[in-house]
């Protein structure tokens, strides 16, 4: 294992104690479950959060066996783009990666108990404006959009490729749902809020 492989686990690993130690701490104090992928929607849109899910560990899982170099790793076909596997290129897609976990961490602090996977419509917390909220309005989605294409950099798969592809797309369209549901829940506030806020960072 190279720095890279070791960098990359150690980002999946902080990822995923910080969502558990989070949900975990949320069930415990506000008695709160606030994983509510598939449970708050119904129809086809019930089916897309489970599938999006599930394709999030499947992707989670993959970055580990990549790191490891395990002969479990069923996706390793690497792109055929020779510029694509070069030091500086992975070392630009370990930066974004690492932007991104840092983008991912401050936003969790930002959250509070507020903190929510999918769209709680029964017991959704303030609205969140400060911090690197301030900055923008999604930056959990900001996070993994820079953590989805760093990953593919450092390994330069189709996997990866195609994973940060269809994933950006799914959460533009997750970004849009929430924001129909934040102008019907919250109203002026978050239409204020919406005005002097960028979506993602700049635009």
């Amino acid at each position: 294992m190279n720095f890279f492989d070791y960098f990359q686990a150690a980002i999946i690993a902080l990822i995923v104690c910080v969502i558990a130690g989070k949900a975990a701490y949320l069930r415990v104090t506000t008695g709160i479950n606030p994983i509510v992928i598939g449970r708050a929607t119904e129809g086809v849109w019930h089916v897309v959060e489970l599938l999006a899910l599930g394709s999030l560990v499947v992707w989670l899982i993959e970055v580990v066996l990549h790191a490891l170099h395990s002969p479990y790793d069923v996706f390793s076909d690497p792109v055929g783009l020779a510029g694509l596997h070069t030091q500086p290129v992975r070392i630009l897609g370990a930066t974004l990666a690492g932007f991104g976990f840092l983008v991912f961490v401050l936003a969790f602090f930002s959250f509070g108990d507020s903190w929510r996977i999918g769209i709680d419509r029964k017991t959704a917390g303030n609205l969140v404006t400060g911090g690197i909220f301030s900055l923008s309005r999604n930056p959990i989605y900001v996070a993994f959009d820079l953590l989805f294409i760093g990953m593919f950099l450092i390994n330069g798969t189709w996997f990866f490729l195609i994973f940060a592809v269809l994933a950006i797309v799914a959460v533009r369209m997750q970004i849009l749902r929430e924001e129909k549901f934040l102008a019907q829940r919250y109203g002026e506030a978050y239409e204020r809020y919406r005005e002097k806020t960028p979506r993602y960072l700049v635009w």
